[in-house]
């Protein structure tokens, strides 16, 4: 009856090996470190880059703990933060910019459980230290840029087909094409609708002008926008991996929020410059045209617009953008012919071909090369084309210094944003702070732990001893899996591994207390424990699965710290289950199941009710008294007194009450004595009456 058979011996076996396995290198702790990678696919780490930065570390007397050629990188572990940030200034000196020098922190497990694929969970921000921010998108911006870079698109379609236009508006989230004739417009229509489909097209007519506007969809503008998200991500993810941040967390938080975390980053202005930065490039003829005194005045000329160019003169230039960033492919800080501080760019297929015809139609004319940050222009150079470029290749420069020059590559290679970002959470933990944090979570979970076996040990004395045998199983396979999935652990996390102790001890005592109801039946004990987790099993899969949902909608609805706490939460509940269910039978079946003759089992006092309370008729019934015994157990009768009213005596059994005297006899006995009892009063009643 209360026996497993060896498959399932070996199950229980293989959780426990793999389980302690996989949570051991969570206790080794960690090491700062510095990663080394390159930062193109051109340049790669190898053994004498290995053996490079080695030496170059000893000649500083800068003492190491292990290096180690990793995936692509090099990894280099140090005793203390003080020898790692050192490494890391004097490496970024002698190596230059073409690697990524980013501090990390390197697991101290040994090498054999990281051959096995056994590794620590990752730590959030709040126990690693770092700086964490919440940046709102622009949406309106996203649609502005969109609009841009349709009116490009517009003008070279009507230009290709031939397709005579005379002018191009931007107003209001649409764009307005003016002709001079209704054939001119129709044909536009005609190709437009052909060639964009996200437009929803109308015609009016104005001032002899016959115009076609030109609106985005509802649901395009919905898709615009999560695109804008979605680029943003991508865009702030390239910019962090040039930073030098290992393990960044960059996610999307609703519609339009982005969440990213730097762990082990405590310089935040360096990291808000450039994260915030939406720069770009836009090549756009200059105006020579029209008088540059007169724009100064206020009277600018329509199409164009006034910038200042390095060193504060001032230049008109076209509103009309020839050219964008998007098409760059590639960006490097260099040096111009004059040894002065420039960024070389490349530009992809389509770039170079616009580039190069834009240089070939405008030889004598001056070219104003802008650079777009924070919705603001200024003209970085504008050189006289002076031949035909092509190639893909361009060379800005102009009054910057070498730093600028490095960053301003280091934004275009990572990209544009799709859309401005506005930082509107900001947060900075210290590393001492995490520490702190690791600390006082331990200890809730540990002495939250304490708490609970010694309570149930004592109440449930062997029994008790298996639930928390089983409860310490739990913890284990739940650390186990959260390193298996290389889940990050926060804050909230701990907080959900706290809460799990008290959540899991719940299926033990729903079984044990099921075992107490059937040994108060008169089940016999291989039997009570039988019932008992068998009947037990139902309340604790329904009670479980309530709270299982509940975690899944956190997960599905929630964020950041949300998800966190419902991952550990879910986790814990099925691992509960299944020590509670499976592992502590194991358990209680290895011990008892192949005891042929069971008198009693230690479960802790069963309270055996006084059969008055369940009749409820006190008065007619005599005092029992239950006392323990070791093996069956007999109700004990005392002298039945005339107006007794009998006193609930319960004490303690560890047996069960034998089925030929149950609590059910006695019961039904007494109701008989106290009905004949009175029948005889009503007929001595009669009988007195007659006489009289």
């Amino acid at each position: 009856m209360n026996r497993y058979g060896l498959w399932q011996y070996l199950i229980i076996a293989v959780s426990l090996l793999l389980g302690l396995l996989y949570t051991l290198p969570n206790f080794y702790g960690e090491s700062p470190a510095i990663q080394i990678s390159p930062l193109r696919i051109s340049t790669s780490s190898d053994t004498a880059l290995l053996q490079r930065v080695e030496e170059t570390l000893k000649q500083a007397d800068l003492e190491m703990n292990g290096i180690l050629l990793e995936e692509g990188s090099i990894k280099v572990r140090f005793a203390d933060t003080d020898l790692q940030m050192k490494a890391k200034d004097l490496l970024e000196s002698v190596l230059g910019n073409e690697y990524i020098i980013a501090l990390n922190l390197l697991p101290n497990s040994p090498q054999w459980l990281t051959n096995l694929g056994a590794l620590p969970m990752y730590l959030g921000l709040d126990l690693r230290g770092g700086v964490h921010f919440m940046l709102a998108v622009d949406m309106e911006g996203a649609l502005e840029k969109s609009l841009d870079r349709y009116s490009i698109d517009i003008r070279s379609t009507l230009r290709e087909k031939k397709i005579s236009y005379t002018g191009l508006e931007k107003q209001a989230k649409k764009l307005i094409i003016k002709f001079r004739d209704v054939e001119s417009r129709s044909k536009a229509e005609a190709e437009l609708k052909s060639n964009f489909a996200d437009f929803a097209l109308s015609t009016e007519e104005a001032d002899n002008r016959y115009h076609l506007i030109a609106e985005i969809k509802p649901e395009v503008q919905i898709r615009m926008q999560d695109s804008a998200v979605m680029q943003n991500i991508t865009t702030l993810r390239n910019r962090v991996n040039e930073l030098g941040v290992a393990e960044p967390i960059i996610q999307k938080a609703g519609a339009d929020r982005v969440i990213v975390q730097l762990p082990g980053v405590q310089d935040t202005a360096k990291a808000k410059d450039i994260l915030g930065r939406t720069a770009t490039l836009e090549v756009r003829m200059v105006d020579d045209e029209h008088d540059l005194d007169a724009a100064l005045r206020g009277r600018i000329p329509a199409g164009t617009e006034l910038h200042q160019e390095r060193g504060g003169s001032p230049i008109l230039v076209k509103k009309q953008v020839l050219l964008t960033g998007e098409r760059i492919t590639d960006a490097q800080p260099g040096f111009d012919k004059d040894n002065q501080p420039a960024v070389h760019v490349s530009l992809d297929n389509n770039g170079s071909r616009i580039f190069k015809q834009l240089t070939r139609e405008n030889v004598g004319r001056r070219m104003a090369i802008l650079l777009i940050e924070k919705n603001t222009a200024e003209v970085v150079t504008a050189p006289v084309i002076r031949e035909e470029i092509g190639g893909g290749r361009v060379q800005i420069s102009g009054r910057m210094t070498s730093l600028e020059a490095r960053d301003v590559a280091l934004l275009l290679r990572a990209g544009a944003l799709a859309a401005p970002m506005d930082i509107i959470e900001e947060r900075t933990v210290g590393p001492s702070l995490g520490a702190d944090n690791i600390t006082r979570g331990f200890n809730s979970t540990l002495y939250g732990f304490i708490a609970v076996a010694i309570f149930i040990a004592a109440y449930y004395t062997a029994f008790g001893v298996i639930s928390v045998i089983a409860l310490a199983f739990n913890l284990l396979l739940l650390v186990g899996l959260l390193s298996i999935m290389q889940a990050t652990l926060t804050l909230p996390g701990m907080a959900a591994l706290a809460l799990t102790v008290g959540m899991a001890i719940d299926a033990n005592v729903l079984i044990n207390e099921r075992i107490r109801d059937e040994l108060r039946a008169g089940a016999s004990p291989q039997l009570a424990i039988h019932s008992g987790y068998e009947r037990a099993f139902g309340t604790i899969l329904d009670s479980n699965i309530t709270t299982l949902i509940a975690g899944i909608a956190l997960f599905a609805f929630g964020s950041g710290p949300v998800k966190g706490f419902a991952v550990v939460l879910c986790l814990g509940i099925m691992t509960s289950v299944f020590t509670a269910i499976f592992v502590s039978r194991g358990m209680v079946n290895f011990m008892y199941g192949s005891l042929r003759k069971l008198d009693n089992i230690p479960i802790g006092i069963t309270w055996v009710p006084e059969p008055s309370l369940v009749t409820g008729k006190s008065d007619l019934l005599s005092e029992n008294e239950i006392t323990k015994t070791t093996g069956s157990t007999e109700p004990k009768r005392s002298e039945q007194t005339k107006e007794s009213s009998i006193k609930p005596d319960i004490v303690s059994q560890t047996s069960v009450i034998n089925e030929d005297e149950s609590v059910v006899e006695d019961s039904a006995k007494a109701r008989a004595i106290a009905k004949n009892k009175a029948k005889s009063k009503r007929k001595s009643a009669d009988t007195k009456k007659t006489k009289q």
